[in-house]
């Protein structure tokens, strides 16, 4: 029936040795998200879509500066503070204070907002060796931001500003209590003095100088702190409208947008994979399999986009011829996919050959079979398939028989009879008819070519159509088999001769493929290898 490969596929997945890991490349890697392209594409629309809903129904946040100046409290404002700005007045205090309680409630107040919304949207910088606060306020309209930051400002230094007159309130009442105190004891000496005698009387006037010098260096201290100007510092710049400026751009949420989608939608297509696995290149189909490769059969690109080229198929063809010797029956097995044109197109390529190829198939399709077939004759070579007169092959030996007997062919018969002299016979172009006979069987293990009614020849071979049960006994055999996962008629007919396992890239699941190599497996077929078909895409 069939000669057996070199190796089964068996041997070659249970060596001793073993075959070297295969190294993923980055073509590897991007090999699923191409092909998951839709998945990918689906999910970054999505993503933009979001991106673009975001921009146009929520409104864009704004932001609004102003700068406060911070000066120490001093009781002489022209006294200098020192060589560093930021040792006169701790910065870290009075960021603490611009962002405290007493100024988010001023503003929560004046907005009527949240107080965890407006400490969030308040922002407080201090510049590193500088007595500057930049307060910045995020709202959702300008001049919101615009009053809420200059609000924010102002509350600072009211705040700061009432915290001083408090100290300064303090300290003055504090020198008013020392001041009444050492005026009673100045009242007190006085009387004393009314009855003093001379030596008595003249330590209660020294003692009473010291008094009035200490009340006088009181009230100079007193007048001292009185006088100080405990504003804490002034707006530098305040916020205004024109000045205001976006939070975000739109343009960047679109554009994060579209690659957060596109970024989610290859983490799904992983993910997608790793369920439902896919043959994506011969290596995927030789690990999963472990057959030999036949041949690798591409897709048209653009003119007749969806056809398999011949030249491929051609290609497959004479691997199969190789591997087999007539009377041959092979079975073209699929997982789920109908592999239809690719039979066609083998029986095309072998009948070439000078092979008598029968196409069988049980599941309705001889007529696509043949449509396939007249269309792949139109596509063979010249060489192939000559287009000129047929001419009658010399006989090897033995006579022809009545079923080598395809066409008469017509030959002249001279005439017996001198020109001019009468014949006997009406018609002076009289003709007789000689049968044409085939070739018989090569040494080359072709078949003979046999010619039948609903026979088409292809060159020096020919191919008929029927079911399984009408097949030849001679010649090559092609079963179209029916999907495997649905129907066992493709494996039963395998048994009776070989297989061959065709393989959709990126289309066939590992998981079928698999499961197709194990049934073979057990009922004891020995496929001659697998082809892998590839779409137009590359």
């Amino acid at each position: 029936m069939a000669d057996a490969p070199p190796g089964s596929w068996s041997a070659d997945s249970s060596g001793g040795g073993g075959a070297p890991a295969r190294t993923v490349t980055l073509t590897d890697l991007l090999r699923v998200p191409l092909h998951r392209i839709r998945l990918v594409g689906a999910v970054a629309a999505i993503g933009l879509v979001a991106a673009l809903g975001y921009v146009v129904i929520v409104p864009r946040a704004v932001t609004a500066s102003a700068v406060v100046a911070v000066r120490p409290v001093v009781t002489d404002a022209f006294t200098p503070s020192g060589a560093a700005a930021d040792r006169a007045v701790n910065m870290n205090v009075e960021s603490g204070i611009a962002t405290g309680t007493e100024v988010v409630q001023r503003l929560a107040e004046a907005g009527g907002d949240d107080q965890r919304d407006v400490r969030d949207a308040l922002e407080v910088e201090v510049p590193t060796g500088g007595q500057i606060l930049r307060f910045s306020y995020t709202a959702r309209s300008a001049e919101e931001a615009v009053r809420n930051v200059n609000l924010a400002a102002q509350g600072y230094l009211d705040v700061r500003r009432t915290m001083y007159e408090k100290q300064r309130a303090e300290m003055l009442r504090r020198y008013e209590e020392s001041i009444a105190e050492v005026d009673e004891r100045r009242t007190a000496l006085q009387k004393r003095m009314a009855t003093a005698r001379d030596g008595a009387r003249e330590a209660a006037v020294a003692e009473l100088a010291g008094i009035n010098n200490q009340i006088t260096q009181l009230n100079s201290a007193r007048t001292e702190i009185a006088a100080v100007d405990v504003s804490p510092g002034w707006i530098t710049q305040s916020a205004e409208r024109g000045l205001v400026s976006s939070a975000g751009s739109g343009l960047l949420y679109v554009l994060a947008g579209l690659l957060g989608g596109a970024l989610l939608g290859v983490v799904l297509a992983y993910a997608w994979e790793s369920v439902d696995r896919r043959v994506r290149s011969v290596d995927d189909g030789r690990d999963v399999t472990g057959l030999p490769l036949l041949g690798t059969v591409r897709g048209r690109r653009f003119r007749g986009r969806g056809q398999a080229v011949d030249a491929d198929i051609r290609y497959v063809a004479l691997a199969i011829g190789e591997r087999v010797r007539e009377p041959a029956r092979v079975a073209l097995l699929t997982t789920r996919e109908d592999q239809s044109a690719i039979a066609a197109g083998l029986a095309v390529a072998l009948a070439a050959t000078g092979r008598d190829v029968y196409v069988a198939d049980d599941s309705g399709r001889l007529e696509r079979l043949r449509t396939e077939v007249l269309a792949g004759l139109g596509r063979l070579p010249a060489t192939a398939n000559p287009a000129g007169p047929a001419v009658p092959k010399p006989r090897e030996g033995g006579t022809a028989s009545v079923d080598d007997i395809t066409q008469q062919v017509a030959v002249r018969r001279p005439s017996p009879f001198p020109t001019g002299t009468p014949r006997p016979s009406t018609d002076p172009d009289a003709t007789m008819t000689l049968p044409r006979v085939a070739s018989g069987v090569p040494a080359s293990g072709q078949s003979k070519v046999r010619k039948f009614p609903d026979e088409i020849p292809v060159a020096a071979g020919g191919i008929r159509f029927g079911t399984w049960r009408q097949r030849a006994a001679t010649g090559t055999v092609l079963f179209n088999a029916p999907p495997a996962e649905a129907d066992e008629r493709g494996v039963a007919a395998a048994r009776q001769g070989t297989a061959v396992v065709v393989v959709e890239q990126d289309g066939t699941r590992q998981g079928d493929l698999r499961r197709l190599v194990e049934r073979l497996r057990a009922a004891g077929v020995t496929p001659l290898g697998f082809v892998l078909t590839r779409s137009g895409r590359g």
